[in-house]
């Protein structure tokens, strides 16, 4: 499975900002813009909450099978590898959904004197904090999955751990 690359995230941000700020001063030009929800946020928060627990969760049954504590349970391969692509999957998606939402909070900074624009700007700025918060979580619980470094060719192979 390949690693997330902080480089496409960015660009999938990038790109969908300023789609985003394209799309928004079109469509005030043509009429009214769409609001940003309210749940927008609060979505992405529980998303970066649930990867976060799962990450920390990980990595908590990984120490304790590397002490051999006891009563440790393992981790199986297949839910550390379907975490890892929920992770990813998450990333990708919130890095599209802040990049909608940070274009479309800069058009709204135009416009901060009108109540409405000003709540709507405040969303969607809290959209993005709450989308990088799903990609550091997702990064972190790829990091915890990632099986070490295979040393064939030295010689000293290492045994994974998920």
């Amino acid at each position: 499975m390949r690693e997330l690359r902080i480089r496409l995230l960015a660009g999938v941000f990038i790109v969908a900002g300023v789609l985003s700020w394209a799309g928004a001063r079109l469509w005030n030009a043509v009429g009214t813009l769409p609001s940003v929800p309210l749940a927008a946020p609060i979505v992405l928060a529980v998303i970066a909450v649930i990867l976060l627990a799962t990450a920390l969760s990980i990595r908590a049954r990984l120490k304790a099978q590397r002490e051999r504590h006891p009563e440790a349970k393992g981790v199986d391969p297949l839910m550390a590898a379907r975490a890892v692509v929920f992770g990813q999957s998450s990333a990708l998606v919130a890095a599209l959904v802040a990049g909608m939402y940070g274009g479309a909070g800069v058009f709204l900074l135009e416009s901060l004197d009108i109540p409405a624009r000003r709540d709507q700007a405040i969303y969607a700025g809290f959209s993005v904090v709450a989308g990088i918060g799903v990609i550091a979580a997702a990064i972190f619980l790829e990091r915890v999955c990632k099986l070490p470094e295979d040393d064939e060719h030295n010689g000293a192979g290492a045994a994974p751990t998920v």
